[in-house]
């Protein structure tokens, strides 16, 4: 597990888990289905979701990578814990009422082995996505820089000045 606590720390050890935050990439098709699926089953804790890299996610937890976030699933837990990639998946499975013993199963050394395949095998799921819409981010969308730039691979790049109520911004900036 990687990462630095969300919050103070409330000696996880002895407080329950009452809630977890899962940060998905909300421009990735895989995940946004997986959101979906998740907010659908019976949750024993329960599950809220925060699109990665927002403006939401940043200002609830500003000590995170948020740019990590975007590359694997994260998880942050009511008591400050922060699980990512496989750890995030099996405790997320945890809160769900029907895949509560396969999530014991899988946080077992020969469980993990599995886990850690199929968290592999959605990882390089999204990397064939991204480079079969020639991209450098997940989810099949446009890519799109924050000063104004975007490429479709349709249309190429394109720039869409950021608005400008000065009077004196820049018109097309070099890239």
């Amino acid at each position: 597990m990687t990462g630095a606590p969300a919050t103070r720390d409330r000696d996880a050890a002895r407080v329950p888990v009452l809630g977890l935050t899962v940060l998905y990439d909300a421009r990735c098709s895989l995940c946004a289905f997986l959101k979906k699926w998740l907010a659908g089953q019976a949750q024993l804790v329960p599950l809220r979701f925060v699109p990665a890299g927002s403006e939401e996610a940043a200002r609830s937890y500003p000590r995170l990578d948020h740019r990590a976030t975007l590359d694997e699933i994260t998880v942050v837990g009511d008591a400050g814990q922060v699980y990512q990639g496989t750890a995030a998946w099996i405790v997320t499975l945890w809160a769900l009422r029907e895949y509560r013993a396969l999530a014991h199963r899988l946080s077992t050394p020969t469980g993990a082995r599995l886990a850690r395949g199929a968290t592999l095998a959605a990882a390089k799921w999204r990397e064939a996505q991204a480079f079969r819409t020639s991209q450098r981010r997940w989810g099949g969308g446009a890519y799109q820089w924050g000063d104004g730039w975007s490429y479709d691979p349709t249309a190429g790049w394109t720039f869409e000045p950021p608005a400008c109520d000065s009077g004196a911004c820049a018109t097309v900036p070099g890239r």
